[in-house]
């Protein structure tokens, strides 16, 4: 069986997996990304994690069928160069001809989100299906379209930008510059956001108590019966229905796979979701999909990635 390697460049940190091609991760490490020390350090140290990977399982080099990358920013698939991630401070860096000249395999770069999209779609919670939606609820609400077992990249290489949206043009300010995107309001950092509003205007809430409120804390004080959470979680699962509903209508998915942090509150995120999904989406599309938690965590980028590789 093939084998690849796939690396998840993070701003933090870097991940590496040797990953066989039926999806299953082999061997994987992980190595602080320290982009301080500027991008032609950060990837001869890719480099080493590589053969150093490579050698736990017993493959030369030579005999990977390449080596997969995530870019977590803007990037031209094309030429293999990164032009832009902000969170590493990399403009116009050539990824693949600096990787390939060390490593002498085939390089290939993907927009992270489109990555674990992939991934979720070839081994995780997408398994078997051929058309997936995959949403990503973190900091941001990241999304990745996978059609006919392949990657929807658009014309400039931004389709999958669900978290954009634009639910309410009158409500909150968000990083793209718009108001009212779904991200505002069902992201983790809208979640948040929206509690702090509440205790600002003075409502009973236990999340007054919370030094730093977090999403998780939302959500337990919504279990708990706590008003202003619940109103809170229920403003930002009805949110997310409707932008699911919007992609579903256009897209016509089999499945749609919601991962990310926020999707660690299970039943209590996932039961509301399929019910307001259902209430705006198509009825023939409603019919056919169902709204499911992502399986592969944070080894989707790596397994997808790895698995572009082998193409």
């Amino acid at each position: 069986m093939r084998k690849a390697v796939g690396i998840d460049l993070g701003g933090t940190f870097m991940k590496g997996a040797v990953v066989a091609e039926g999806g299953e991760i082999l061997v994987k490490d992980e190595i602080p990304t320290r982009a301080e020390e500027g991008a032609e350090r950060v990837l001869e140290r890719l480099s080493v994690m590589i053969r150093e990977l490579a050698t736990r399982v017993q493959v030369p080099l030579s005999d990977l069928a390449g080596i997969g990358v995530t870019i977590p920013g803007f990037l031209d698939r094309k030429t293999g160069v990164a032009e832009e991630v902000v969170n590493m401070g990399w403009r116009d860096v050539p990824v693949s001809r600096l990787l390939g000249a060390s490593l002498k395999l085939p390089i290939r770069l993907e927009n992270d989100a489109n990555a674990a999209a992939f991934g979720e779609a070839i081994a995780g919670a997408g398994k078997g299906y051929t058309n997936v939606l995959c949403v990503t609820l973190g900091t941001g609400v990241g999304g990745g379209i996978v059609l006919d077992r392949h990657i929807l990249h658009g014309h400039s290489d931004m389709a999958g930008e669900i978290g954009h949206i634009v639910l309410d043009p009158e409500g909150a300010l968000c990083n793209c510059g718009h108001r009212g995107c779904l991200e505002t309001t069902s992201s983790a950092t809208g979640v948040v956001r929206m509690a702090k509003e509440a205790v600002a205007s003075g409502l009973e809430t236990t999340l007054a108590q919370c030094a730093e409120i977090t999403a998780q804390d939302v959500f337990s004080a919504a279990a708990r019966g706590d008003e202003a959470a619940s109103h809170v979680v229920a403003r930002a699962i009805e949110r997310l229905g409707q932008g699911l509903a919007i992609a579903a209508n256009l897209l016509n998915p089999d499945i749609i796979v919601v991962g990310g942090g926020m999707s660690r509150a299970g039943n209590a995120l996932f039961h509301p979701l399929q019910h307001a999904f259902s209430r705006y989406a198509l009825t023939r599309v409603r019919r056919v999909v169902q709204v499911v938690p992502a399986t592969l965590g944070n080894d989707a980028g790596v397994v997808g990635v790895a698995h572009l590789a082998f193409e």
